[in-house]
C-alpha cells in the first residue's frame, strides 16, 4: 500500500484531526496555457495591461527566473501533478502520451492530509482525472466558444458563453458549496476542512477567440516588433528547420480569421478547423461575432487578393518595404491583438476569484499561485508557439499573493521550476514530501523574516542552474528533441535525433536574445567542458537516461 493511501486511511479515520488542521492555509491555484511574461504587465509594460493579475504581484511575490521543464501544455502539467520530470511522471509529449493517473501525485497527497481538492477547466493528460474530489474538465483543447465540459460521472453537456468566464463561474460555484452562510446572512470564512482549488483555464491558447464583448479592444493599438523579430536563425540549424513561423506557418484563416464564407475565402489546411469553432456560435453570437470579422477580412482580400499564398521563410521576406514584410507585420499584428483581447478576458476572470475570496473572508488564509504552463513566442524570432528552450518559452510567469505567516514580498530572483509546486504545497499543507519527487520546496523563499536558520540555510544551498528536456518530434512545429541547462549566465542546449545533432551555447547576459550560438567557437573550450560537465551531474541527479 502507498504512502499517499496510509495518510488518506489515517485522516479519515480520525474526524476530529480535520478541525485540529482547520486553520491550514487554503490554496487556489490558477493556471492558463500559453500565457507569456511578455504579456502581463507587472512582467513587461510595453504590450498590454492586466490589473488583476497584477494585483497577487502587488499583494505578493513575483519571481523573475520561473522556469518549465518541458514546454508542451500536457507535459508541463504533468510535472507539475508530480514534481517530477517528464522521464519520471511518463508523459512526456501530447502526441503519444497518456499520463497515468494511478501514480503519486500532489492533490492524492493533498487528500491524503486532509484537503478537498477540486479541478476546473483544461486537463490536457488524456486519461481521467484522479485526486480530486471534484473536478470537471475540457475534452482535449475544448473550445472558446459554447465549450464541452466533462463532469465526474461521465457525462458530457454544453455550457453556453465565453469558455473563460464558464470556468471561472464553475470554480467560485464549487467554492459557493464550501462556504456555508452565517446566522446574519453572510458568510463563513471557511468550513473546517481546507481545500486545494485548481483552475485551468484555456486561454491564452491558439486561435486566440476572443470574448463578444472584446472584439474592438486593442484595434488601434500598433505592437512594437521585438528586436530579434526578423531573425534568420544563422548558426542554429533545429531554429532554421521549425515550422513556427508567423509569415509562412501562422494560418491565414484559423488565426488571424479572415474568412468571409466558405465560397468566399481561401481553403487553407486549417479552415476547416476554424468554421467548426467559429459554428459553435449561436445565431444572435455569431451575427456579432461576423459583424466585426467580415469587414476586416474583406477588406485584407481586397488588398491582397484571394489566391493568397503562404510568405516564404522568415529570412526571405524581411527586405523592409516589401509586399512580404508588409504582410508579414500584419500578420503580426492581428496575432498580437487577438491574444491581447483573450488575455483581458483572462485578467478579469482572475480579478472575480480574487474578489470572491476577499468578500467571503478567505484570502488571508488561502496560498493564491498564478502561473502558465510555459511561455509564448510574440513574434520574438519570427514566432509564435512554444517547445523550445530559448527564454520565451522556457520562462513561465509566476506571481503569488501568501497567506499570513509568509511575510516575503516583492521580486524573488531565485531560480524555480514548475515540479517545485507540488513539493510547495506539500509542505504548506504540513504534508511530508516523499523522497522521490524531483522539485523542492518554494516555502523558505516565501517565509521573509519568519525564515529559520533552516530555512536561510536551504535558500542559501539553492540551485544554480535548471534542467530541460523536451521529447515531441516528428510533430506539428517540426521542433527537434533537445535537452539543456540553464545557469544564471549561461545556456547550453543539445538538439538530437533523426536528422540533427548539434549542440548551441548562449551567454544571456550579453545576447539576451539567443541570436549567437557560441558552441564551437575559439576561447569557449573551458566553458564548454564546464557547461557539459554540470549538464552530466544534472541528468545523473534527475536520473534521465539521455546523457
Amino acid at each position: 500500500m502507498s504512502r499517499y493511501t496510509n495518510l488518506l486511511l489515517l485522516v479519515t479515520a480520525t474526524p476530529g484531526a480535520l478541525l485540529a488542521q482547520s486553520t491550514r492555509p487554503n490554496i487556489v491555484y490558477i493556471m492558463t496555457d500559453d500565457h507569456t511574461a511578455q504579456m502581463m504587465s507587472c512582467y513587461d509594460s510595453r504590450f498590454v495591461e492586466t490589473p488583476n493579475l497584477d494585483r497577487i504581484a502587488a499583494d505578493g511575490v513575483r519571481f523573475t527566473h520561473s522556469y518549465v521543464a518541458n514546454s508542451l501544455s500536457g507535459p508541463s502539467r504533468a510535472c507539475m501533478l508530480t514534481g517530477k520530470h517528464s522521464h519520471k511522471n511518463g508523459f512526456t509529449n501530447n502526441e503519444h502520451g497518456i499520463f497515468d493517473g494511478s501514480q503519486q501525485t500532489m492533490p492524492k497527497l493533498l487528500q491524503a492530509a486532509g484537503y478537498e481538492t477540486a479541478l476546473i477547466g483544461k486537463w490536457h493528460l488524456v486519461s481521467t482525472p484522479t485526486g480530486f474530489n471534484h473536478w470537471e474538465i475540457l475534452p482535449a483543447q475544448g473550445d472558446y466558444y459554447n465549450p464541452v465540459f466533462i463532469h465526474q460521472d461521465g457525462t458530457r453537456a454544453v455550457d453556453s458563453g465565453y469558455v473563460t468566464r464558464i470556468i471561472t463561474d464553475k470554480a467560485l460555484a464549487w467554492l459557493d458549496q464550501r462556504v456555508p452562510s452565517d446566522a446574519s446572512g453572510g458568510t463563513a470564512a471557511a468550513t473546517a476542512r481546507p481545500f486545494a482549488l485548481f483552475i485551468h483555464h484555456k486561454a491564452c491558447h491558439r486561435a486566440w477567440l476572443p470574448a463578444l464583448d472584446d472584439l474592438t479592444l486593442y484595434e488601434d493599438t500598433t505592437f512594437p516588433l521585438p528586436p530579434e523579430f526578423h531573425d534568420d536563425y544563422a548558426g542554429r540549424q533545429a531554429a532554421a528547420r521549425t515550422e513556427m513561423e508567423i509569415g509562412k506557418d501562422m494560418d491565414i484563416v484559423y488565426d488571424t480569421k479572415m474568412f468571409v464564407s466558405p465560397d468566399e475565402t481561401p481553403r487553407t489546411r486549417l479552415s476547416g478547423s476554424y468554421q467548426n469553432m467559429i459554428g459553435r456560435l449561436s445565431k444572435d453570437e455569431r451575427a456579432r461575432y461576423d459583424a466585426f470579422y467580415v469587414p476586416l477580412s474583406r477588406q485584407f482580400y481586397d488588398e491582397w487578393g484571394t489566391d493568397y499564398n503562404f510568405l516564404p521563410r522568415q529570412s526571405q521576406s524581411s527586405v523592409d518595404g516589401s509586399r512580404d514584410a508588409k504582410l508579414l507585420e500584419w500578420k503580426y499584428q492581428r496575432y498580437m491583438r487577438d491574444y491581447a483581447k483573450v488575455v483581458h478576458a483572462l485578467d478579469q476572470e482572475v480579478g472575480r476569484v480574487l474578489d470572491y475570496l476577499r468578500d467571503h473572508g478567505l484570502l488571508d488564509n488561502t496560498l493564491v499561485v498564478y502561473t502558465s504552463d510555459q511561455g509564448f513566442y510574440m513574434g520574438e524570432h519570427g514566432w509564435f508557439d512554444k517547445r523550445f528552450m530559448y527564454e520565451e518559452s522556457l520562462s513561465t510567469p509566476l506571481v503569488m499573493r501568501l497567506p499570513k505567516g509568509l511575510e516575503r514580498r516583492g521580486i524573488i530572483d531565485e531560480m524555480v521550476q514548475n515540479i517545485d509546486y507540488a513539493p510547495t504545497f506539500l509542505e504548506l499543507a504540513g504534508a511530508p514530501v516523499p523522497a522521490d519527487i524531483q522539485g523542492v520546496s518554494l516555502l523558505p523563499l516565501l517565509k521573509g523574516k519568519a525564515a529559520t536558520k533552516a530555512d536561510r540555510h536551504r535558500i542559501s544551498h539553492w540551485r544554480d542552474a535548471i534542467y530541460y528536456h523536451y521529447y515531441e518530434y516528428p510533430a506539428e512545429h517540426d521542433v527537434r528533441r533537445h535537452y539543456g541547462i540553464r545557469t544564471d549566465r549561461y545556456k547550453l542546449i543539445h538538439f538530437y535525433g533523426h536528422d540533427v545533432n548539434a549542440w548551441e551555447l548562449y551567454d544571456l547576459r550579453n545576447d539576451p536574445h539567443e541570436m549567437h550560438n557560441l558552441y564551437g567557437q575559439p576561447g569557449m573550450e573551458a566553458l564548454q567542458r564546464q557547461l557539459h560537465r554540470r549538464l552530466e551531474l544534472l541528468q545523473i541527479q534527475y536520473d534521465d537516461p539521455q546523457r
